[in-house]
């Protein structure tokens, strides 16, 4: 287990270093923040001053090696448009995109599990072809049509919920709910086809046998060795809500960190969009480490 998680980590530092690297000579290339920040009628002098107190005329080189000095020091930057730490502007965003992830999430996992076990165990019935119906539809539908036609619906024609913001919780409704349709379909799709696998082995056919209830061959005998493709599915679409949905948080005037990296990118505010790239990715890495742990605890020959 230990040499599992070692390894694990170690590869997920050299990665986060490339990304690192990419994504700091890449940011760079987006244009000229002084001619962003400063007024169209600014001087040569204004501008060069600008460029100065950020470090903006050094060389490429000579800013990467003094951006990884202070990452060294644990010390991200200052934002460009807000002035203060941007560590601090990264971690406000993600602290909503986080708590949207876990929700969505959450109710993802428990309703495409338990709808999906169940259409499984009796494939090609109303309630299988019903629910196969359904997925296919979800897992199709794109997240920013429907998003627009929940506004037009829910919002504007019936006014039951509010179209952005985060005061209530109705306020969370909507961006949960679009935000949950897509991953539904797609994990539903998988546990049904996993469960189906899993009812033909033999040990179910034994606990029939034995006359075994439906739901103990559903839950205890059947799902736990049909969870390991579940569970790589549920951790992709888990690190893509952590990665931000920037549709949904666009869309809905969510402050998620999604929304927060295109606004920053398009200010290019440098700081900012390196400091969000570094903690989403940590939170994905840990993501994909405490996968590889369930991976283990479900199945103990992935522990050697």
């Amino acid at each position: 287990m230990r040499k599992l998680i070692f390894g694990r980590v170690l590869s997920s530092f050299f990665s986060l270093i490339a990304l690192i690297v990419m994504v700091f000579f890449l940011s760079r290339l987006t244009g000229d923040p002084a001619a962003l920040f400063l007024p169209r009628e600014a001087t040569q002098e204004m501008l060069d001053n600008f460029r100065r107190l950020h470090g903006l005329n050094d060389p490429l080189i000579v800013q990467f090696g003094r951006y990884l000095s202070d990452l060294a020091h644990l010390d991200f930057g200052e934002s460009l448009r807000q002035a203060r730490p941007a560590i601090d502007v990264v971690l406000e965003g993600f602290v909503w995109t986080f708590q949207l992830a876990v929700i969505t999430i959450s109710l993802v996992a428990f309703a495409a599990i338990v709808i999906g076990s169940i259409a499984a165990f009796r494939p090609g019935g109303v309630f299988d072809r019903f629910t196969s119906v359904v997925s296919l539809i979800g897992a199709s539908a794109p997240d920013f049509w429907v998003a627009i036609v929940a506004i037009v619906v829910f919002a504007v024609n019936l006014a039951w919920l509010p179209t952005s913001g985060t005061g209530t919780v109705w306020h969370w409704v909507l961006p949960v709910a679009v935000l949950f349709i897509r991953p539904f379909g797609l994990i539903l799709q998988v546990v049904r086809g996993s469960m189906i696998q899993s009812f033909g082995s033999l040990y179910v056919k034994t606990a029939r046998a034995k006359g075994v209830g439906n739901l103990s061959i559903i839950f205890v005998h059947t799902l736990r060795n049909a969870m390991l493709p579940v569970i790589t599915v549920i951790g992709d679409q888990a690190a893509a809500m952590l990665n931000g949905a920037v549709v949904i948080e666009t869309i809905f005037g969510f402050p998620g960190v999604g929304k927060l990296m295109i606004d920053s990118i398009l200010q290019r505010d440098f700081n900012v969009v390196l400091a969000a790239i570094m903690v989403t990715a940590l939170a994905i890495f840990i993501m994909n480490i405490l996968i590889d742990l369930a991976y283990a605890i479900l199945d103990p020959r992935v522990r050697t």
